[in-house]
């Protein structure tokens, strides 16, 4: 057991969007491991879902980072 713990803290205006109890917090009160952000206000947070969704969907389709074998188009 540790004897010190680190409370995370971070700068007054940046948000979270914390993934386990899925909700919006200012400044980070979940580790690091169960949010996502900082983002700069908390509309982006509150959108922190759609906005990883959305990316997820340009990565798979980008044609720099799929993977040919995947797809079936190897040789």
């Amino acid at each position: 057991m540790a004897l010190f713990k680190r409370k995370a803290t971070g700068k007054p205006g940046e948000w979270f969007y914390c993934l386990e109890h899925r909700k919006v917090e200012e400044g980070p009160e979940c580790p690091a491991k169960d949010r996502m952000g900082p983002y700069t206000s908390r509309t982006e947070a509150e959108h922190a879902m759609e906005t990883a969704r959305e990316r997820n969907v340009q990565w798979e389709n980008d044609p720099r980072w799929s993977d040919p074998a995947a797809r079936g188009d190897a040789d």
